[in-house]
Protein backbone atom coordinates (compact mmCIF):
# COMPACT_ATOMS: atom_id res chain seq x y z
CA UNK A 1 0.00 0.00 0.00
CA UNK A 2 1.24 3.39 -0.87
CA UNK A 3 2.17 5.97 2.15
CA UNK A 4 0.51 9.37 1.28
CA UNK A 5 4.03 10.63 1.02
CA UNK A 6 5.07 7.95 -1.61
CA UNK A 7 1.81 9.13 -3.39
CA UNK A 8 3.11 12.68 -3.45
CA UNK A 9 6.06 11.44 -4.81
CA UNK A 10 4.64 9.36 -7.75
CA UNK A 11 2.47 12.60 -8.49
CA UNK A 12 5.41 14.90 -8.40
CA UNK A 13 7.58 12.81 -10.43
CA UNK A 14 3.96 12.23 -13.06
CA UNK A 15 2.85 15.54 -13.26
CA UNK A 16 5.01 17.46 -16.13
CA UNK A 17 5.12 14.12 -18.41
CA UNK A 18 1.17 13.94 -18.40
CA UNK A 19 0.64 17.29 -18.91
CA UNK A 20 2.84 17.04 -22.10
CA UNK A 21 1.19 13.57 -23.31
CA UNK A 22 -2.57 15.34 -22.27
CA UNK A 23 -1.01 18.27 -24.86
CA UNK A 24 0.10 16.33 -27.53
CA UNK A 25 -3.66 14.51 -27.46
CA UNK A 26 -5.57 17.77 -26.88
CA UNK A 27 -3.20 20.62 -28.39
CA UNK A 28 -4.74 22.97 -25.56
CA UNK A 29 -2.45 23.49 -22.57
CA UNK A 30 -5.15 24.78 -20.33
CA UNK A 31 -7.69 21.90 -21.15
CA UNK A 32 -4.36 19.50 -20.55
CA UNK A 33 -3.75 20.86 -16.86
CA UNK A 34 -6.89 20.08 -16.23
CA UNK A 35 -6.92 16.63 -17.61
CA UNK A 36 -3.56 15.60 -15.62
CA UNK A 37 -5.10 17.68 -12.52
CA UNK A 38 -8.24 16.22 -12.81
CA UNK A 39 -6.18 12.48 -13.34
CA UNK A 40 -3.92 13.29 -9.98
CA UNK A 41 -7.38 13.94 -7.72
CA UNK A 42 -8.77 10.78 -9.07
CA UNK A 43 -6.07 8.87 -8.88
CA UNK A 44 -4.98 10.12 -5.03
CA UNK A 45 -8.96 9.55 -4.15
CA UNK A 46 -10.01 6.28 -5.82
CA UNK A 47 -6.27 4.63 -5.72
CA UNK A 48 -4.28 6.07 -3.54
CA UNK A 49 -4.18 3.05 -1.29
CA UNK A 50 -2.80 0.76 -4.51
CA UNK A 51 0.61 -0.28 -4.28
CA UNK A 52 2.84 1.81 -5.37
CA UNK A 53 3.84 -0.12 -8.36
CA UNK A 54 0.06 -0.10 -9.58
CA UNK A 55 0.30 3.56 -9.43
CA UNK A 56 1.84 4.56 -12.75
CA UNK A 57 -0.48 1.87 -14.99
CA UNK A 58 -3.62 3.45 -13.31
CA UNK A 59 -2.59 6.95 -13.65
CA UNK A 60 -1.96 7.00 -17.09
CA UNK A 61 -5.33 5.00 -17.92
CA UNK A 62 -7.18 7.24 -15.74
CA UNK A 63 -5.27 10.53 -18.08
CA UNK A 64 -5.97 8.23 -21.22
CA UNK A 65 -9.87 8.04 -20.23
CA UNK A 66 -9.73 11.73 -19.09
CA UNK A 67 -8.79 12.50 -22.57
CA UNK A 68 -11.23 10.62 -24.22
CA UNK A 69 -13.87 12.50 -22.44
CA UNK A 70 -12.45 15.85 -23.43
CA UNK A 71 -12.69 15.05 -26.74
CA UNK A 72 -16.14 13.43 -25.68
CA UNK A 73 -17.50 17.14 -24.15
CA UNK A 74 -15.95 18.79 -27.49
CA UNK A 75 -17.77 16.71 -29.70
CA UNK A 76 -21.05 17.11 -27.95
CA UNK A 77 -20.50 21.08 -27.71
CA UNK A 78 -19.19 21.38 -31.03
CA UNK A 79 -23.01 19.90 -32.44
CA UNK A 80 -24.76 21.78 -29.80
CA UNK A 81 -22.77 24.70 -31.76
CA UNK A 82 -23.97 23.96 -34.94
CA UNK A 83 -27.16 23.07 -34.08
CA UNK A 84 -27.71 26.52 -32.37
CA UNK A 85 -25.91 28.44 -35.37
CA UNK A 86 -23.47 29.98 -33.25
CA UNK A 87 -19.77 29.89 -34.08
CA UNK A 88 -16.80 29.48 -31.35
CA UNK A 89 -14.99 32.49 -30.57
CA UNK A 90 -11.47 32.95 -28.37
CA UNK A 91 -8.04 32.58 -29.32
CA UNK A 92 -6.17 29.31 -29.24
CA UNK A 93 -2.96 28.95 -27.10
CA UNK A 94 -1.23 26.37 -28.35
CA UNK A 95 2.30 27.52 -27.83
CA UNK A 96 4.33 26.44 -24.79
CA UNK A 97 7.19 28.21 -23.73
CA UNK A 98 9.69 25.35 -24.48
CA UNK A 99 12.74 27.11 -22.65
CA UNK A 100 10.92 27.59 -19.62
CA UNK A 101 9.95 23.67 -19.92
CA UNK A 102 13.38 22.67 -20.92
CA UNK A 103 15.02 24.28 -18.30
CA UNK A 104 12.49 23.02 -15.37
CA UNK A 105 13.06 19.58 -16.86
CA UNK A 106 17.51 19.70 -16.43
CA UNK A 107 19.88 19.39 -13.32
CA UNK A 108 22.10 22.25 -12.96
CA UNK A 109 24.77 21.97 -15.76
CA UNK A 110 27.14 23.99 -17.71
CA UNK A 111 25.26 26.40 -19.48
CA UNK A 112 24.50 25.57 -22.84
CA UNK A 113 25.73 28.73 -25.98
CA UNK A 114 22.44 30.89 -27.89
CA UNK A 115 22.89 28.30 -30.85
CA UNK A 116 22.96 24.94 -29.08
CA UNK A 117 19.96 25.91 -27.03
CA UNK A 118 18.10 27.08 -31.11
CA UNK A 119 19.38 24.09 -32.30
CA UNK A 120 18.11 21.70 -29.73
CA UNK A 121 14.49 23.84 -28.97
CA UNK A 122 13.91 23.25 -33.21
CA UNK A 123 14.52 19.63 -33.06
CA UNK A 124 12.70 18.88 -30.13
CA UNK A 125 9.63 21.19 -31.98
CA UNK A 126 10.30 19.18 -34.93
CA UNK A 127 10.70 16.18 -33.31
CA UNK A 128 6.81 16.98 -31.43
CA UNK A 129 5.06 17.49 -34.26
CA UNK A 130 6.21 14.46 -35.95
CA UNK A 131 4.66 12.74 -32.16
CA UNK A 132 1.38 14.69 -32.83
CA UNK A 133 1.10 13.16 -36.36
CA UNK A 134 0.94 9.45 -35.24
CA UNK A 135 -2.29 7.31 -34.99
CA UNK A 136 -4.08 8.19 -31.01
CA UNK A 137 -2.77 4.64 -30.12
CA UNK A 138 0.16 4.38 -31.43
CA UNK A 139 1.59 8.00 -30.09
CA UNK A 140 -0.31 6.69 -26.86
CA UNK A 141 2.05 3.58 -26.60
CA UNK A 142 5.00 5.42 -27.45
CA UNK A 143 4.70 8.06 -24.88
CA UNK A 144 3.66 5.54 -22.23
CA UNK A 145 6.79 3.14 -23.36
CA UNK A 146 9.50 6.01 -23.87
CA UNK A 147 8.60 8.81 -22.21
CA UNK A 148 6.52 7.59 -19.17
CA UNK A 149 9.28 4.51 -19.42
CA UNK A 150 6.43 2.00 -18.43
CA UNK A 151 7.43 -1.57 -19.45
CA UNK A 152 5.20 -3.15 -21.79
CA UNK A 153 2.94 -4.85 -19.15
CA UNK A 154 2.26 -2.15 -17.54
CA UNK A 155 1.84 0.07 -20.55
CA UNK A 156 -0.22 -2.89 -21.78
CA UNK A 157 -2.58 -2.04 -18.63
CA UNK A 158 -2.64 1.62 -19.28
CA UNK A 159 -3.69 1.12 -22.79
CA UNK A 160 -6.47 -1.43 -21.89
CA UNK A 161 -4.79 -3.97 -24.64
CA UNK A 162 -2.57 -6.77 -24.85
CA UNK A 163 1.28 -6.96 -24.66
CA UNK A 164 1.47 -7.73 -28.34
CA UNK A 165 -0.18 -4.54 -29.17
CA UNK A 166 1.69 -2.31 -27.07
CA UNK A 167 4.86 -4.23 -28.63
CA UNK A 168 3.37 -3.74 -32.62
CA UNK A 169 2.03 0.26 -31.80
CA UNK A 170 5.75 1.24 -30.55
CA UNK A 171 7.21 -0.51 -33.33
CA UNK A 172 5.21 0.91 -36.09
CA UNK A 173 5.29 4.69 -34.45
CA UNK A 174 9.39 4.41 -33.99
CA UNK A 175 9.49 3.24 -37.69
CA UNK A 176 7.21 6.02 -38.99
CA UNK A 177 9.15 8.33 -36.38
CA UNK A 178 12.51 7.52 -37.74
CA UNK A 179 11.72 7.87 -41.16
CA UNK A 180 10.28 11.34 -40.21
CA UNK A 181 12.50 12.39 -38.70
CA UNK A 182 15.73 11.26 -40.79
CA UNK A 183 13.48 13.11 -43.72
CA UNK A 184 14.21 16.08 -41.59
CA UNK A 185 18.09 15.74 -41.40
CA UNK A 186 17.44 15.12 -37.65
CA UNK A 187 18.84 11.54 -36.48
CA UNK A 188 19.05 10.27 -32.48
Amino acid sequence: MATERELDEFLEQAEQRAFKTAQFAVRKPEAALDIVQDAMLSLAEKYGDRPVAELAPLFHRIVQNRILDYFRREKLHAGWISLSGQSQSGGTDDDVDMLEYLQSQQPEQQPESGEQVLNRLQSLEIIEKEIEKLPPRQREAFLLRYWEELNVADTAIAMNCSEGSVKTHCSRATQTLAAALAAKGISL
